[in-house]
Parts: structure tokens; sequence; C-alpha cells
């Protein structure tokens, strides 16, 4: 019951924030949507006629992952942040299911607000650029909940050490060109699907480019997914959870 009450409250509260600063998301949105556009114009004054079609394509799936990362990265470590400002960050570890769950449901109420905006960004780039795409919910949605994963072990991993360090946006701004790295590191690297990313987009493409359903994709390569996802996943909660008893040794969690 107290698991399912505090869900219910963060859901609530995204909810809540973002119809209450409305016009926070439109910007958002609007930014994406330009920086979208930049990218757009320049592979298309770059890129031969007869290889647009498939390079934009690809372009539109990879920033699809690319906001999705960057979005839930940064979530749990600015909400930290705030928190802290506001001087309530101590109120969350009185809850009485503990501030992991707290943190996790926090970072599910983004991930459901992030899957919106970029659906919403998503049509409005297929509509304006003219990109067809296969959108199979059954084969897509599980693909890209599984390839940004990586994300959160990131977002854990910064919000652990958002609670030692306070303020942590400036040096994590790195991450997002570090990303775009993980996801054009060309299949013929040894290494590159074991890449927070890398191996997420190019299924990604397989099933919303050439038509594939999750069922038709090899096997061997889901399971690199999956593995890798957990990986990155379980790094960064372990990683936060050392970072939070540093916090709490040096009685961090009550200062800003």
């Amino acid at each position: 019951m107290e698991l399912g009450r505090v869900c219910r409250s963060l859901l609530l509260r995204q909810a809540i924030t973002m119809r209450r600063y409305l016009f926070n998301t439109v910007a958002m949105i609007a930014s994406l949507y330009i920086v979208f556009l930049l990218m757009f114009t320049g592979v298309r004054a770059m890129a031969a006629p007869t290889l647009f079609g498939s390079q934009i394509e690809g372009l539109v799936v990879g920033y699809v992952v690319w906001m999705l990362a960057v979005l839930g990265f940064a979530y749990l470590s600015q909400g930290i942040t705030q928190e802290a400002q506001t001087g309530t960050l101590e109120k969350l570890y009185l809850s009485p299911v503990g501030f992991r769950w707290v943190s996790a449901f926090h970072q599910l109420a983004g991930l459901l607000a992030n899957l919106l905006v970029v659906a919403l960004l998503l049509g409005l780039i297929t509509v304006t650029t003219g990109v067809s795409l296969r959108i199979d919910l059954v084969s897509v949605l599980p693909l890209v909940l599984v390839a940004i994963v990586p994300a959160y072990g990131f977002g854990y991993l910064a919000g652990g050490l958002a609670l030692v360090y306070k303020r942590v946006e400036a040096a994590f701004q790195i991450l997002q060109f570090v990303f775009v790295a993980f996801l054009v590191a060309p299949d013929s690297w040894p290494l590159a699907r074991y890449l927070p990313f890398n191996l997420g987009v190019r299924l990604l493409t397989r099933v919303m480019v050439k038509g594939l359903r999750l069922w038709q994709l090899d096997r061997a390569e889901l399971g690199v997914l999956l593995g890798t996802g957990a990986f990155y996943l379980l790094t960064g909660v372990v990683l936060f959870t050392r970072l939070e008893k540093v916090a709490r040794e040096r009685g961090l969690l009550g200062h800003y």
C-alpha cells in the first residue's frame, strides 16, 4: 500500500508540474525540435540524393534514443539538486518506503513524461520532414525501454554525486556528447555492441526503418542488449548506494 501511494504521488506530481509549467514544457519540445532541424538541414546538404532517405531515417531513430537518454540521465540528479535547494531532501529520506523506492518512482515518473515529450516530438518531426518510420509499438516500445536503461544507470551515478557535491550539472554536460559517441560507434568495432545505446539504436533501426518485428531480431543480440542494460543500471545503483553512504557519514543530506 505504501509503495503504491508513493508511486501515485510522484506520478501525480510530475503531471501537475508539466501542466503548471506548460510554457517550459513547450519550450523544451521546441528547443529539441530546432536542434533536430539543424541536424536535418546539415545532413540533407551533405548527403547524396540516393543516400538521403536511409541516412535521415537512421538520424531520426538515433536522435530519439539520444533525447531519451539525455533526459533520463539528468532527471534524478536535477531532482536531488532541487530537493536540496528547497530543503526537502531530508524529508524524502524519512519516507516509510525508503529513499531508494522514492528515487525509483521518481525515475519512473520522469520516464513516462519523457516518452510523452519524445512521442510528440517524433510526430512533429515526421510530419514536417516527411520521414516515414514504422511504429509498431509491440516491437518498438520494449526495445526503446531496454535501449535507454544505461542512461538511468548513469543517472543514479549522477544522483549520488549530487548528494555529495550538490552542483554537478556542468560536469555532466559533457556526457551528452559522450552519449553521441556511444551511438555512432561503428559496429565494426569489436566492443561497440557493449557500449550504451549502440546496439539498441541498430536494432531499433531494423524495426523502424526496415520493418522487422521484435521476434525476427537476432536473439543473441537481444541477449547482449538486455545484459549490457542490466550491467550499467546495476553499476549505477551500486555507486549511488556508496555515494549515499558517504553523504550520510559527512552529514551532507541536510546542507546545500
